[in-house]
């Protein structure tokens, strides 16, 4: 038996402090596939812990009963800093508080860190050349002298993901339906997570522009065979971002539900040797990110929403109504938020007291917006 809880300390920035991060293990050690599972890099996003508590027991039956293939990794709330984020009775798990930096921005290009160390050693074997890619990322990370708590947790984090071929990021919307963010060389290969999950959208995009977790290493093997065109270099590992809904969707049923979705599709790629299930009808095949519109307020204000999450709509049509808070007609006033793009609604904010470029919508639809196409593509 292999399924077995770790810790360790990441020591703090202020004198006496330091933070514990758990994860856990099963599987051969020497399988073939390794896969990593990380939830709440988002610290106040729940749902996925929820998901990976639900998880956990069938891996550690099927670990007991010999029927895992892959070696797992699982990080039920990988961000034990954020945790610690409470301002005024409230919880900032997205950012650091002190540095504002948001935890699921900056993480590093790792192309530039190793292009000198793969230099000469790569060969016409593909599977080669990710191995000798993994080696030379895990030299530059254990090279590293992390100055920070977070610098810690990102290169043990980072540790384990770069020696991965799965690599799942679990978060959640604000008010949302399911949805994945992946690289697009990576579809239709993780269609089959897609329809286990049973989403309603997989958005691609290359680089959305703030160096995001799931693109660390689709980033890395890209610019890798983009530098080296005379060697093969597939994609060393299956990336996504899975978004499980809304930040409040965080209950024992619905746990179950993604939980055995996510049981399903390692069942169905052969990694736990045990029944998948009946695999759930086919989800939407991917769209490009830069077709979905994030729709913001452009005054401040109380917003009545329209419309519902799924709902289809056209460019043109109200989303919601602006109730003015100042100004004249304050607390009589309204005007409509229009859509600017045909599609449908993939996710809204829970908070209906909005500041001024508030992100109050996202639209998924089918064509590339100009005002999106190789912009900044995050919220943040």
């Amino acid at each position: 038996m292999t399924f077995q809880l770790h810790h360790t300390a990441l020591s703090g920035d202020t004198p006496g402090t330091s933070t514990n991060l758990y994860w856990y293990t099963a599987g051969p050690e020497d399988a073939a596939t390794r896969v990593h599972l990380q939830a709440a890099l988002h610290a106040d996003e729940q749902p996925g812990t929820m998901a990976l508590h639900h998880l956990l027991p069938r891996l550690r039956d099927t670990d007991a009963a010999g029927q895992l293939t892959a070696h797992f990794t699982i990080y039920p709330s990988v961000n034990p800093l954020g945790l610690a984020n409470f301002s005024l009775r409230h919880h900032i798990g997205r950012y650091d508080i002190e540095t504002g930096v948001n935890y699921n921005r900056r993480w590093p290009d790792l192309y530039p860190q190793v292009a000198d160390a793969i230099a000469g050693k790569l060969t016409q074997d593909g599977s080669e050349n990710i191995a000798v890619i993994r080696t030379a990322v895990l030299d530059w990370i254990d090279s590293q002298q992390p100055r920070t708590a977070i610098q810690q947790l990102r290169l043990h984090v980072l540790r384990s993901a770069a020696r991965s071929d799965i690599v799942l990021d679990l978060h959640c919307d604000d008010d949302s339906l399911k949805h994945i963010f992946t690289s697009p060389e990576l579809m239709p290969g993780l269609q089959d997570l897609a329809d286990w999950m049973s989403l309603a959208a997989t958005l691609t995009a290359e680089d959305s522009g703030g160096g995001s977790f799931d693109e660390v290493l689709p980033t890395l093997y890209r610019k890798a065979r983009l530098a080296n065109s005379g060697h093969p270099i597939p994609n060393g590992a299956e990336t996504a971002t899975l978004e499980y809904r809304g930040r409040a969707d965080s209950f024992d049923h619905i746990g179950q539900e993604d939980a055995a979705g996510l049981f399903g599709f390692f069942a169905g790629r052969g990694l736990i040797e045990a029944d998948a299930g009946a695999r759930p009808a086919p989800a939407p095949g991917p769209t490009p990110f830069e077709a979905t519109e994030v729709l913001r307020a452009d005054a401040p204000g109380l917003l009545a929403y329209r419309v519902e999450l799924g709902e289809r709509v056209t460019k043109g049509q109200p989303i919601a109504d602006l109730i003015a808070m100042d100004g004249p007609e304050a607390f009589l006033a309204r005007r409509p938020i229009l859509a600017g793009t045909d599609g449908f609604v993939l996710s809204r904010v829970m908070g209906k007291y909005v500041s001024k470029g508030s992100s109050i919508a996202k639209i998924v639809g089918t064509e590339v917006l100009p005002t999106r196409a190789g912009a900044y593509l995050l919220e943040d």
